[in-house]
């Protein structure tokens, strides 16, 4: 099996894990999501140190943590923490659906802030993306009587996160420990602070049953996995490859709230979500071709 299909396979594997994760934080709805984050942050951070210690990366850590670059890595924490939180939220409280729609348009929010912070130039298939998923936007505000919150939050969160991360000279694996090592006291003070009854109940869900107890931990495998995977991933496929593979995780999110938790879609959703599915076809063949042609230019030697 050659490395790019092993690449696409991985890829393939993380976005699933991605997609269907829903399913996972649902099974911990009657857990608050501040909880079930905290918790989140904790076994991510384990599992993260159990494999850099395993590949003898731990020395890297302590540069990100106390170097230079901690308030750079401790924004990145912000907004990958508030993003995880708006997720666990939606799928908590019946908004699946909207969750998937933050995803679907994640990757044109990222062309618009490649656009305003790093002056990109965007071709006119990207700037039809772009004004497609506008519309979209606007349809679902009007006929729903109110903006799609829950999903401009996590695109927004989620591409000021992509933003920070490129100026992060660290591995995801690193960077990602590293967030949540900063995270990681603020996560502690949280459960003492629930396990102690402070915050207004007293017991918290670990400990309390062996099924919430094993699903809180695992969340840890959850967060890390797929990431180990996209890393492998990353290295041995075209990222135009990447970023069409990553529609898998908002679609499965998609089937998952309507089929599984059976989340009613409206007369407005079955207008807004084609309206984003062709967006992203656009924007894709748009930065299939722009990337054809730069293999085809030669280089000068």
């Amino acid at each position: 099996m050659s490395e790019a299909v092993k690449g696409v396979l991985a890829m393939v594997l993380a976005c699933t894990v991605w997609g269907l994760s829903g399913i996972f934080y649902k099974a911990v709805a009657h857990v608050p999501p501040p909880e079930v984050l905290a918790h989140r942050t904790l076994w991510s951070l384990v599992f993260f140190l159990v494999v850099l210690a395993v590949q003898g990366r731990l020395r890297l850590l302590p540069a990100l943590v106390a170097g230079r670059s901690v308030l750079l890595v401790a924004v990145a924490a912000l907004m990958i923490s508030a993003n995880w939180f708006g997720f666990i939220w939606s799928i908590q409280n019946g908004r699946a659906i909207e969750a998937s729609l933050g995803y679907y348009i994640f990757p044109l929010v990222a062309v618009m802030i490649g656009r305003v912070i790093f002056s990109e130039t965007l071709s006119r298939g990207q700037w039809a993306a772009v004004a497609l998923a506008a519309l979209a936007v606007t349809v679902l505000t009007g006929g729903l009587g109110a903006a799609p919150w829950i999903a401009l939050f996590l695109a927004a969160t989620f591409g000021i996160y992509g933003l920070l991360k490129r100026r992060i000279e660290a591995g995801p694996v690193v960077s990602v420990a590293a967030e949540v090592a900063l995270l990681a006291p603020v996560a502690a003070l949280w459960l003492w602070g629930v396990h102690s009854g402070h915050w207004g109940r007293g017991g918290g869900a670990f400990g309390a049953n062996w099924h919430d107890s094993v699903i809180l931990a695992l969340s840890g495998i959850l967060t890390g996995g797929p990431l180990m995977l996209f890393s492998y991933a990353t290295k041995r496929v075209r990222m135009a490859t990447v970023g069409l593979v990553q529609y898998l995780n908002p679609t499965l999110q998609f089937a998952v709230a309507a089929l599984i938790f059976a989340e009613p879609v409206t007369l407005w959703h079955m207008i807004a979500f084609p309206l984003i599915w062709t967006a992203l076809a656009v924007y894709s063949l748009s930065a299939l071709r722009q990337e054809r042609r730069r293999r085809q230019v030669p280089v000068a030697v």
